[in-house]
């Protein structure tokens, strides 16, 4: 798979996460701050920075791992 697919997996498995979150109110900081880094990675991948946008949409998943999973 190459790079540009495999970030635009990602992306995808972002936008449905990030339904998981809706019951989460306590944590609105950290779910803006997840959505930011969503933006970014589409904002990069758009430019071709690939590196850049796959680290935005990992530091993404990981601040959405940490709220699903506590």
């Amino acid at each position: 798979m190459d790079e540009k697919t495999r970030i635009k997996k990602d992306i995808a498995m972002f936008e449905e996460n990030i339904k998981k979150t809706k019951t989460q109110k306590n944590q609105k900081k950290i779910i803006k701050l997840a959505n930011q880094y969503f933006e970014d990675s589409k904002y990069y991948l758009e430019k071709k920075d690939f590196f850049t946008a796959f680290g935005c949409i990992n530091y993404a998943h990981g601040l959405l791992d940490a709220i699903l999973k506590f």
